[in-house]
């Protein structure tokens, strides 16, 4: 049983400290999904709620210190930051960043579980659950949000991982614009140009029955990308 159980996004690049990070955490009741950097994190915060994220300050790419700032423009989910810089002006830096709490490295696995138990009674109950997000119909394909799954009739589309992704986000808000960063942010795809041009390229394939004047997944010139429904 999970049910209320906190829900707790470990991110860190050292796979070996985010397994045992994760199995320490599971034992001590909490549910646990890890992410490797930034990207994945987004990801996982664009499929899943979490109560708390315990967040590597030094990662390569977008750091620990960056994604923390760029969460607290949106999400109020407490974040405890962990790093191996443990100097006065290095614990500021993370709390102006917006984070919660900071935990210097090598820790005591204890103290961690102290210190998030800590933070989660202060933090205020989360917000009443949306309601569940209505399907789309996109000409004869009909989109489940809660499925990830594209459908006419007894009829069922596959989608890689990415393409799955991808839609997830520009169904998350039809008709309006993100841009290539949202998209691939939100979406976990590498924010190489061409790479996310592929991914729409091929979920337009899937989705339109012309895929060269496309009627559903729009590109807007210098904008970014936008799903628009019947």
């Amino acid at each position: 049983m999970t049910e209320g159980l906190p829900h707790i996004l470990v991110v860190d690049d050292d796979n070996r400290l985010r397994e045992l990070l994760r199995k320490y955490l599971v034992d001590n009741g909490f549910v646990v999904a890890t992410a490797r950097d930034a990207g994945e994190a987004r990801a996982q915060l664009a499929a899943l709620c979490f109560d708390l994220i315990i967040l590597d300050v030094m990662m390569p790419g977008e750091t620990g210190l960056e994604l923390t700032a760029s969460l607290r423009k949106t999400s109020k989910v407490p974040i405890l930051l962990l790093t191996a810089r443990g100097q006065p002006d290095d614990r500021i830096a993370g709390l102006e960043a917006g984070a919660d709490d900071y935990l210097p490295k090598p820790f005591e696995p204890r103290e961690l579980v102290l210190r998030l138990n800590s933070i989660l009674r202060r933090a205020p109950p989360p917000p009443t659950a949306p309601e569940p997000a209505r399907t789309l119909k996109l000409g004869r394909w009909t989109y489940h949000p809660d499925r990830d799954e594209l459908r006419a009739g007894e009829e069922i589309m596959r989608l890689t991982t990415a393409e799955a992704a991808l839609m997830r986000v520009l169904a998350a808000a039809p008709g309006t614009v993100l841009s290539r960063d949202e998209v691939t942010g939100r979406a976990g795809i590498d924010s190489n140009a061409r790479s996310v041009d592929v991914q729409v390229t091929r979920l337009r394939r899937k989705i339109e029955d012309d895929p060269r004047q496309p009627r559903y997944l729009h590109t807007v010139r210098g904008e970014g990308y936008t799903l628009r429904p019947d």
